[in-house]
């Protein structure tokens, strides 16, 4: 089922597609700065201040001797200050232990100051087009729907939601099916109010079939 599920989720991409400046980049490094903005922090609010992060600290080199103070007037745009200390240790360890380059090895990712699972399998799929699991709020919920797992509270930790989305990132295109999915679990399998008579994948859905009467009533936006 996974397979299908995925080209599916891909070939309709253009119904609920969204672009942001990272997505163009293949650069650990770029992504890297991609994830930290993003972590509690909506898209559309991160990418103007990734873009003028980008410029002003172009590689990791550059990075690794920031001001922290100087760095926190940037990220601050954010509304998490916290995060400037994330980008300089991050940028700091990637140089004096990794040779200022950035591994696709999960486990020694996970090394790397602020570097969690998500951020770690988002810079193996996205930049490496590694078959890693990715596991995000939204890609739980996804799971939990589309296998009909009827978990609730705190999911994306659940070893079954791990299990399964090992599965699906089984795939050889997981670059394009990272990205497809998450903007599907965006705008489409969103947590409130989801678009299930216009799903794309509704067929395969156990969450669909336990509630056949839900409606596409509204069209697809941010």
């Amino acid at each position: 089922m996974s397979g299908l599920i995925q080209d599916i989720i891909i070939e309709n991409h253009k119904l609920y597609f969204r672009d942001f400046p990272w997505r163009s980049k293949h650069d650990p490094y770029m992504i890297l700065i991609a994830e930290f903005m993003l972590q509690r922090t909506k898209a559309h609010q991160a990418a103007p201040v990734y873009l003028e992060f980008i410029r002003r600290y172009p590689d990791v080199e550059t990075l690794s001797s920031a001001s922290y103070n100087i760095l926190s007037t940037l990220t601050g745009h954010l509304g998490l200050h916290w995060r400037s200390s994330h980008f300089i240790d991050a940028a700091k360890y990637i140089v004096n232990n990794l040779n200022g380059k950035i591994p696709k090895c999960r486990k020694i990712l996970s090394k790397i100051p602020g570097v969690g699972e998500y951020t770690a399998g988002a810079i193996l799929t996205l930049c490496f087009n590694l078959p890693e699991h990715v596991i995000d709020s939204n890609i739980a919920r996804f799971i939990n729907r589309i296998y009909n797992l009827g978990l609730s509270g705190e999911i994306r930790r659940k070893r079954v939601v791990k299990e399964k989305a090992v599965e699906l990132f089984n795939y050889k295109h997981t670059r394009n099916f990272l990205f497809s999915l998450l903007d599907f679990t965006a705008l489409v399998c969103k947590l409130n109010r989801p678009y299930c008579g216009i799903c794309v994948v509704k067929e395969f859905c156990g969450y669909f079939d336990q509630t056949p009467s839900i409606s596409a009533a509204a069209n697809i936006s941010g």
